[in-house]
């Protein structure tokens, strides 16, 4: 699973390297402890026009699907077994529909060996955004009048698969990792091969997987209201 990650660069900073075309407003500052229901720039690809349009835009994290009552219910569907989408009325249209790349620096992951849980930050060895794929919807708020420019939410969730390797051995789930290519076919709105793209992104996540790199980080993470980098920094084990 992926509960706590990091985005060490702002939003705008994203824009080259994603080649994304529009920038939305208020993208979130960076933060060293990303936790669920918290903003988080995410890319993703819109069909409005004839040609699909790549934007960077704040989204909440914790996916609230558009018949949800209320938007409580995100808090527990920050992550989606990427093996299930298919089969959970929550993920499917936007697994067809709605997919987006989470771009981070990195993320943590809690070990757990004789009762005790001990986090490490897991990231790229040369500091380059870690790519990790997700689905996005949009709520639309009935309280709020037609003209309010909070009356839509914005959310996603990050998709997960079995871990292997060094990753597994901290924890047996791990993000779904995209590289460059696998990025621009997952966002693709105009597929029509959707379960090859995922199954695509799936076997090859591993080999990414094996290009991380991780470290003890102090326990303070475990508390969402700290926030600076030194929480990446690593301490004794």
């Amino acid at each position: 699973m992926c509960g706590r990650f990091v985005v060490a660069s702002a939003g705008s900073d994203l824009v080259g390297v994603l080649r994304v075309d529009v920038e939305g407003d208020d993208l979130p500052e960076p933060s060293y402890n990303v936790a669920p229901t918290s903003q988080v720039a995410i890319v993703l690809d819109s069909l409005k026009e004839e040609l699909p349009t790549r934007r960077l835009e704040s989204a909440r994290w914790g996916l609230v699907p558009g018949w949800a009552k209320d938007p409580k219910i995100g808090a527990r569907a920050f992550n989606a077994r990427s093996e299930e989408l298919e089969d959970k009325p929550m993920f499917r249209t936007a697994l067809e529909k709605r997919r987006a790349v989470v771009p981070t620096s990195g993320y943590y992951e809690w070990k757990t060996e004789d009762g005790v849980k001990t986090p490490h930050y897991i990231h790229p060895v040369d500091g380059s955004p870690l790519l990790m794929a997700g689905l996005y919807e949009w709520w639309r708020d009935k309280s709020k009048a037609d003209d309010d420019p909070d009356r839509w939410l914005l959310s996603f969730t990050i998709l997960t698969r079995d871990s292997i390797g060094r990753l597994g051995s901290i924890h047996d789930r791990m993000p779904l990792f995209l590289d460059a290519d696998h990025a621009d076919a997952w966002l693709d709105p105009t597929t029509d091969n959707v379960r090859d793209v995922l199954d695509a992104a799936i076997d090859a996540a591993p080999a990414l997987a094996d290009t991380l790199d991780d470290h003890v980080v102090s326990k303070a993470v475990g508390n969402v209201r700290n926030n600076s980098p030194e929480l990446i920094e690593p301490v004794d084990d």
